[in-house]
């Protein structure tokens, strides 16, 4: 428990950062998403969702620009993607009513999951936060273009009934499925960043033994 008070304690050093409040953002905007669509305001809530994703992209642009590059942000974005995405798989679970996508759609949650348990082990155990880099920021963007492509014109879409259009159901599966393979590879790409910082705190461990 000492390397998770002490976690905490560097986690809000300098976080008051214009990337930082551009995440706050995106968290409040989830349950405006939300709330569009039990009104039944389809497309109103396809382009706050869209959005709320487009503020992933500022903050991290902005960090870098502006050298704002903080402990709270490194944690604050990833926590801030994970509800984006849960929240947007949960609508489609409950929009489709073919049971077997639903299963797919269930695998993004079943992910975030693992993430957020995994995640939790290792900062309790003194562990810091690392990213998966080119992986996840790649099944990030794969993940929004083909779930706001899927909420806007896939079954029972927002945009359907504008565009006298819907998205097959085979091509809804094929878009899901490479969605959910970059999702899978983003979660192996955090794999070297686990197993260098346990080499680090082995040999830690040894040189103070």
């Amino acid at each position: 428990m000492e390397g998770f008070k002490k976690y905490l304690k560097e986690l809000f050093q300098g976080w008051k950062t214009i990337p930082n409040f551009l995440s706050f953002m995106r968290i409040l905007l989830i349950p405006v998403f939300a709330v569009l669509l039990i009104k039944d305001h389809f497309i109103l809530a396809v382009i706050v969702i869209a959005i709320a994703e487009l503020t992933d992209w500022f903050d991290g642009m902005l960090a870098r620009k502006l050298n704002q590059v903080s402990a709270l942000g490194k944690v604050l974005d990833p926590i801030a993607d994970k509800l984006s995405q849960i929240s947007i798989v949960i609508v489609l679970i409950f929009k489709y009513s073919d049971n077997a996508i639903k299963y797919l759609f269930m695998f993004f949650i079943a992910k975030e999951i693992i993430m957020v348990v995994g995640g939790l082990i290792l900062i309790i155990n003194g562990f810091k936060p690392f990213a998966a880099e080119i992986w996840g920021k790649l099944a990030t963007l794969v993940f929004c273009v083909v779930m706001i492509t899927v909420l806007a014109v896939g079954e029972n879409g927002a945009l359907c009934e504008m565009l006298g259009f819907t998205l097959p159901n085979a091509i809804t599966w094929i878009l899901v499925g490479i969605s959910a393979a970059f999702t899978l590879g983003s979660l192996f790409g955090y794999a070297p960043g686990f197993i260098k910082q346990l080499k680090e705190k082995n040999a830690k461990n040894e040189e103070s033994d």
